[in-house]
């Protein structure tokens, strides 16, 4: 069975030259104290690429560091794409990093889904399909720079997300429909939802905004969280085994607590 939290899709600073701290904008916020242009980098980057205030960065007012999640592309740039040269030991490949990070991150989220979506009982029917478009989508992530630069990530997501749906569609039917329970919430608007306690078994989440949502103790098995927003969503008590697509950066801008039931893979966020 493939492990959908395997090393490589998972975010590894050690092997990564601290693309996300330099590649990408910052703007003052709730999320970040300054300002910084993509392709400067952050001040608090050293030398050696790791963070000067990694331990406390929610209190320095880094919280958006603490909520992004690369999905492995840092170090599959740094390492695989670019040969463990970094930007610093060779300046003329800096730009061409930079730019090949927000590309391959979208590869390998596909890979995180698609992977998922081979563990999935109920969708063996599709597993070949899914199995061939893991395989493109994996060749894809070891082309060269030009190539993943060139490479059209919108088509690519367009012609995944089909088997995804009907992959979450073959999961949540295996959910029995109560009276009463509204299942498909694609899209819907529910900032600062009242769904405490809520039985949302089964249910069409993708795309949702859920910001500020009140979800404590609420009932989110076998639940299509693909693409939701998260942020600030109160999942204290909250019983998310089994919901599907469900990825670590969408966990990390929750808030959480100690009763908190996720799905294997993924971890507890330290600041819950």
């Amino acid at each position: 069975m493939p492990d959908t939290s395997a090393a490589d899709l998972r975010a590894d600073c050690e092997n990564c030259f601290g693309l996300c701290c330099v590649a990408l904008t910052f703007s003052v916020s709730a999320d970040f104290p300054v300002d910084k242009k993509a392709g400067d980098p952050c001040g608090n980057l050293r030398t050696d690429f790791r963070c000067g205030i990694h331990t406390t960065l929610r209190q320095r007012g880094f919280r958006g560091c603490t909520v992004y999640d690369c999905f492995g592309a840092g170090q599959k740039i740094s390492q695989v794409t670019f040969g463990g040269r970094d930007w610093r030991e060779a300046p003329e490949t800096a730009e061409q990093m930079f730019a090949v990070l927000p590309v391959m991150r979208q590869l390998h989220e596909l890979l995180s889904y698609l992977r998922e979506a081979l563990t999935l009982e109920p969708a063996r029917s599709l597993h070949p399909e899914i199995r061939r478009a893991l395989d493109t989508t994996e060749r894809l992530t070891l082309t060269d720079p030009e190539a993943l630069l060139e490479l059209d990530v919108a088509a690519r997501r367009a012609a995944v997300n089909p088997l995804l749906l009907r992959t979450s569609e073959l999961v949540r039917a295996q959910v029995p429909r109560a009276r009463g329970r509204k299942t498909n919430r694609r899209g819907a608007d529910l900032f600062g939802a009242k769904l405490k306690g809520a039985d949302l078994r089964g249910a069409d989440l993708r795309g949702a905004y859920l910001i500020a949502a009140d979800l404590r103790g609420a009932d989110l098995r076998q639940t299509d969280l693909i693409g939701a927003d998260l942020r600030d969503a109160d999942l204290r008590g909250a019983d998310l085994t089994g919901s599907i697509f469900l990825a670590q950066t969408q966990v990390n801008a929750a808030k959480g607590d100690a009763a908190t039931a996720l799905p294997p893979g993924l971890t507890r966020p330290a600041h819950w």
